[in-house]
């Protein structure tokens, strides 16, 4: 069984190592895509060059986040290299089984493979910082950070881990790399987990997604992509408090009740 996990990543240093390591314990290789990144995170790729990090592509940057043309290249690459299964993956993820306490990824993988399964939901927790004194910067913020809330907007959401068909082209793109869509497609019966690290502190938040992040226009327009995320360069926000979220305790499941259907990554902030 072979797992490739298809990564694209612009200035990613705060996550891609911790990154990487998650998915190799997993038993997962990694094709990492590279957008023009300058802050040290193609040196770190190239460190774990054949311990982990299988290949490196490079997609030049033209100024703006083109969701649309990473998911073609994702698309291509999923037909080029030789793997079973194939993960669409950001760097601010860690994927898990649903029995991430006692299996491993490839482990889950195979057992699904075997029953006829052939692609996987992942159920998506945010973790968060609770205060603008909370900084996970430079720390095992898998280890460290435990407030989070359980992001469901809509049944299989998440579908973007899935087995390599024969002959039949893969379409991540319509979806933009949220659920994968190819000729039968079979949903496994249980969903795995996606713990998502949208923000290290609150200024890693504004330096993410504040006034120098771009977004390709023609998306925004025709597919109506990034319109949240543009909207927050010009407001003030806070995060939510301890209070507003669920708390992971070690060795305990996740807390699939009361789900959101929309991000409560910040809130306004009220003048």
């Amino acid at each position: 069984m072979r797992i490739v996990a298809i990564i694209a990543v612009r200035n990613e240093a705060l996550y891609l190592e911790r990154c990487i390591r998650h998915l190799v314990s997993e038993g997962v290789e990694i094709c990492l895509i590279d957008n023009g990144s300058t802050d040290g995170t193609l040196d770190i790729a190239a460190s774990y060059r054949n311990e982990g990090v299988m290949r490196i592509e490079d997609l030049p940057y033209t100024g703006s986040f083109e969701l649309e043309v990473q998911c073609r290249l994702k698309e291509r690459l999923a037909r080029d290299i030789s793997s079973d299964w194939f993960l669409h993956q950001d760097a601010d993820e860690i994927r898990q089984s649903d029995n991430w306490n006692t299996e491993k990824l490839i482990d889950a993988v195979s057992d699904l493979d075997r029953h006829g399964f052939n692609a996987v939901n992942f159920d998506e927790f945010v973790f968060l910082p609770t205060s603008p004194e909370e900084n996970f910067e430079g720390l095992d913020y898998v280890d460290l950070m435990r407030s989070y809330y359980y992001y469901h907007p809509a049944a299989n959401r998440r579908v973007n881990m899935w087995k390599k068909p024969r002959d039949r082209p893969v379409d991540l793109t319509t979806s933009g790399g949220h659920a994968v869509d190819f000729e039968g497609r079979r949903i496994a019966n249980r969903s795995f987990v996606l713990r998502h690290y949208i923000a290290l502190s609150e200024g890693h938040a504004y330096r993410k997604y504040g006034v120098d992040r771009s977004y390709a226009a023609k998306e925004i327009a025709n597919r109506k992509w990034h319109v949240e995320r543009e909207t927050w360069k010009s407001r003030h926000f806070r995060f939510p408090t301890q209070d507003e979220l669920k708390v992971l305790a070690p060795g305990r499941p996740f807390d699939t009740s009361a789900p959101t259907k929309r991000h409560i990554f910040w809130h306004e902030q009220v003048s």
